[in-house]
């Protein structure tokens, strides 16, 4: 019997993930540049002023501090506020629309090539919105006005139904390279759009992408091919000479595998209010993504999960990533709530022991962002600790309805 902390709905376990909010939000209070956008932070919370300042880490602080101020932490509007000025500020191309990947440590817009348009950023951009807009932010109309008009006119592709990749900086060429990553937090932003601003037609969209999901899981044994041809045909060697890309992976990545099985659990659960049976095969297809994925758990004999796996099951890259061990925290609790399955509660324990042994950097402060197979910090494919929004998210949505996206939950004090 693992310790009470680590069990869900014991007392225990809501001091030991309120600790690690209250943790993680005083961790990264000083990402601000001058600027509003967000300094990649150090293994102390230090700002590394040479990295990049990147849209999505910023949108991402800003989300996290819109939670941290529902769940009143003092000092978050301000931080919130920063954030909002770096993203309609220098993050954002006034000149032909559209955000940054980032800019460098002078202010230029960075990326590869520099000036890169990509959909992750714009989905981030649009999360950002919406939990701005129910903090009641000034200027967070204008950000979600913006984020969801040229998300529309440069990345939604009615035709398919899912989303486009990238652009150059003028939105006159098209990289015919398609992905998961960025139509799985498209997903994410459709549903904060939906729950937050009424747009069902955003739900819709979400839905779209999610059965095109999983038609090609199911067609692929539940392992989800992540990249894709202009016209939607899998590439699985995709990169498999840069196999840890940290955006582009080779292989199946199981932190994607839970990712996607809470999402649409999310989406059914919000989509079938009227008709809790038509939310069961969704219901089901995320049980088997969660079963699937779950495979990456000590795949290689040790503690953790591997970051990515061939087509055979066998792990490729062994370094365990924070933001992989967050969402198999969340989608464990979410499974148990919908299915009340003991082996998701036990699953979740199990999780979250690995998370206080290895991952949570008790003398510091937050979590490591990577550790090698033998659960050792390294820097890889990421250096320090720039990011708050998987870590903080998978501390509150174990006790939030799981039908709502988190801001409106945690907003609407929606607790389990």
């Amino acid at each position: 019997m693992r310790e009470r902390k680590y069990q869900i709905d014991t007392p225990e376990n809501r001091a030991f993930l309120a600790s690690e909010v209250s943790e993680l939000l005083r961790f990264c209070r000083r990402f601000p540049a001058p600027t509003g956008s967000s300094y990649w932070l150090g293994m102390s919370g230090e700002p590394v002023k040479e990295q990049i300042r990147g849209t999505w880490i910023t949108a991402r602080m800003l989300h996290g501090y819109v939670l941290g101020g529902f769940l009143g932490f003092e000092g978050c509007d301000e931080l919130v506020d920063a954030a909002l000025r770096g993203l309609l500020g220098e993050l954002h191309d006034e000149e032909f629309g559209g955000w940054f990947y980032g800019v460098d440590a002078q202010g230029a817009p960075a990326g590869e090539p520099a000036g890169v348009k990509e959909c992750y950023q714009q989905a981030f951009a649009i999360l950002a919105g919406t939990s701005a807009l129910l903090a009641g932010r000034p200027r967070a109309e204008e950000l979600l006005a913006k984020a969801k008009a040229e998300y529309d006119v440069h990345f939604w592709d009615e035709k398919e139904g899912m989303a486009r990749d990238s652009w150059n900086r003028d939105f006159t060429v098209c990289d015919p390279y398609r992905g998961l990553n960025a139509n799985m937090h498209s997903t994410e932003a459709f549903l904060a759009a939906a729950d937050v601003c009424g747009e069902e037609e955003y739900r819709v969209r979400a839905g779209r992408i999610i059965d095109r999901v999983i038609g090609w899981a199911e067609a692929n044994d539940w392992r989800i091919p992540e990249h894709y041809s202009e016209d939607w045909v899998p590439d699985p060697e995709c990169n498999r000479d840069r196999p840890a890309d940290g955006f582009r992976p080779y292989g199946s990545t199981p932190g994607h595998g839970m990712e996607w099985a809470r999402l649409i659990v999310q989406w059914a659960l919000s989509m079938f209010l009227t008709d809790p049976g038509a939310a069961d095969p969704y219901i089901e297809a995320a049980q088997a993504l969660y079963g699937r994925a779950r495979e990456g758990w000590f795949a290689d004999g040790k503690p953790g999960f591997v970051y990515t796996c061939g087509w055979d099951g066998k792990p490729v890259v062994h370094d365990r990533f924070h933001w992989v061990l967050a969402e198999a925290i969340n989608t464990s609790a979410v499974l148990y709530r919908v299915t009340m399955d003991p082996r998701y509660a036990e699953d979740y324990a199990e999780y979250l022991e690995y998370l206080d042994k290895y991952m949570i950097d008790h003398e510091r402060g937050s979590w490591f962002h990577q550790l090698d197979r033998d659960n050792r910090p390294v820097d890889g494919v990421w250096s320090g600790k720039m990011d708050l929004y998987h870590a903080l998210q998978a501390m509150i949505i174990p006790y939030y309805d799981p039908s709502l996206s988190i801001a409106l939950g945690v907003k609407r004090k929606a607790a389990l």
